[in-house]
């Protein structure tokens, strides 16, 4: 048995981790010593650590729920992980997509750039006014 100091440190990650992770749900309430410490089994390692992976890849929360609730029924269909997983890629695709047009807006202020004065500054000119920029890059929080 594990304290949840080991299970942290066995797992790459932070107690306070564990304990949010055992308040939402993702890990199930642990066994207590008998000076009601908590004690962790190999179940919660290996849970722990399919978590950790998950996060990652940067699967949400509520996916990963998803996905352990369906690692808990072996015998089913894996059809459903497939769609979290598929979905999971769409949203990794997306990101990309807009890392790289960030990528190509700030190369392209940088370059336009003539390194004179503030005043003059075309990072700090395309910084002021969206409009600026070459193609719309917001996120949906920026644009709000």
């Amino acid at each position: 048995m594990l304290t949840i100091g080991k299970l942290g440190e066995a797992a790459g990650v932070k107690v306070p981790t564990i304990r949010y992770y055992e308040q939402i749900g993702l890990l199930l309430e642990p066994e207590r010593s008998a000076g009601n410490q908590r004690l962790y089994g190999q179940s919660a390692l290996d849970r722990l650590a399919f978590i950790r992976h998950a996060r990652e890849l940067g699967f949400p929360l509520d996916a990963i729920r998803d996905l352990l609730s369906l690692s808990d029924e072996p015998d089913q269909s894996c059809a459903a992980a497939d769609v979290i997983a598929k979905k999971q890629l769409t949203a990794v695709k997306a990101r990309i997509a807009r890392l790289t047009a960030l990528k190509a807006e700030l190369e392209r202020m940088i370059t336009q750039c003539a390194q004179g004065t503030v005043a003059d500054c075309r990072v700090i000119e395309v910084l002021s006014d969206h409009s600026h920029c070459a193609q719309d890059h917001r996120t949906s929080e920026a644009a709000e």
